[in-house]
């Protein structure tokens, strides 16, 4: 298990940007893949973004493409997602999660979450 932190959530104006990041504690050790989830209050938790760490190989929910980017630091054991052109759909709870096998297997590590809320 690794400890993941969060951090870098805020309130900005729609347009603006964001920059979040998650530490893992320990390093990238036997953790393959690394996500960002978000959830809002009556919504279903969505995948946002998710980079398989061998290659750096990103993914994006369809929402984001274009506007997020999902990118690792292997050094510092941070990953992160850039948020730009940001619209009020976005304003929601935003996990880091790792696990271990394959980006498709259960995402067995979570941060603690960090509130993104985006205004018209």
């Amino acid at each position: 298990q690794v400890h993941l932190v969060e951090s870098g959530g805020g309130a900005v104006k729609a347009g603006g940007s964001l920059t979040l990041s998650c530490g893992a504690d320990g390093g990238f050790y036997s953790r393959i893949c690394f996500a960002w989830f978000r959830q809002s209050p009556g919504k279903e938790r969505e995948k946002v973004a998710m980079i398989y760490i061998p290659t750096s190989e990103p993914s994006y929910h369809a929402s984001v493409k274009g506007r997020f980017t999902i990118t690792q630091d292997y050094a510092k054991a941070t990953v992160y997602l850039q948020m730009n052109s940001l619209k009020p759909e976005d304003t929601a709870k935003y996990y880091c999660a790792a696990q271990p096998t394959n980006c498709y297997g259960d995402f067995v590590d979570w941060g603690q979450g960090t509130q993104v809320t985006v205004s018209s």
